[in-house]
């Protein structure tokens, strides 16, 4: 065989090498690439709020029929997000705790869905807007959350087909495991997250509790 030929047959070899394996993919690519802010795994969470580049990033476990994260999202996040988000010096990142009632779960995979349409953070924000004091009193069930969707101009065939298959529960289950391996036992929960410190932070704490941290970290 001349030189030429061997070389046809090599390329002819790749080719069908590059084929065979395109056939053998599975049809969707189910990895998903890892994250993690100190020693806790955020790869299920949420989108990163801010510059993904941002030196601090302050993790944040809650439960949307939490009162107090409601206190939190309300009186403290708004001075963090012109201060610190904004600014470029600290990130967000909200992992679920869903654990309060029945439909504390699913309020977290509607969160998730909505991120599928690039929506995550506006549905995050519309459940504490218009969260109601009393537990599973109906607020946040599946119904509400799709008319929450419909009312945000989401497409609701691609949103009620994820939320009624539960596509999302072992994400948030894993979020929830994530937050017992570290210690948080209630909501809302934090941790401020440097290249050296990771510093816990318990309950709604004032805008001055995180600014001496954050200021000290920074």
């Amino acid at each position: 065989m001349n030189k030429k030929g061997v070389i046809l047959g090599i390329i002819s070899i790749t080719i069908i090498g590059i084929l065979a394996a395109s056939f053998s993919m599975p049809s969707e690519d189910i990895s998903v690439a890892t994250r993690s802010h100190g020693t806790i795994d955020t790869t299920m969470g949420s989108p990163i709020l801010g510059d993904p580049l941002a030196p601090i990033t302050i993790v944040e476990f809650g439960d949307y029929q939490c009162h107090q994260c409601y206190n939190w999202f309300h009186n403290t996040k708004p001075s963090i997000t012109e201060n610190y988000i904004d600014t470029g010096k600290v990130n967000l990142v909200f992992v679920d705790l869903a654990f309060l009632g029945r439909d504390s779960p699913k309020a977290a995979q509607a969160t998730y869905c909505a991120e599928d349409q690039g929506m995550y953070w506006e549905f995050h924000n519309h459940l504490y807007t218009l969260q109601e004091s009393q537990i599973d009193n109906g607020w946040a069930n599946t119904e509400r959350l799709k008319a929450f969707a419909f009312g945000m101009g989401l497409d609701m065939e691609l949103f009620e087909d994820c939320l009624d298959s539960g596509k999302y529960s072992k994400r948030v289950q894993f979020n929830s495991s994530q937050a017992k391996e570290h210690g948080i036992r209630g909501t809302p929960g934090f941790f401020i997250i440097d290249s050296d410190e990771q510093k816990q932070i318990s309950g709604a704490q004032p805008f001055s509790v995180f600014k001496q941290i954050l200021d000290s970290m920074i």
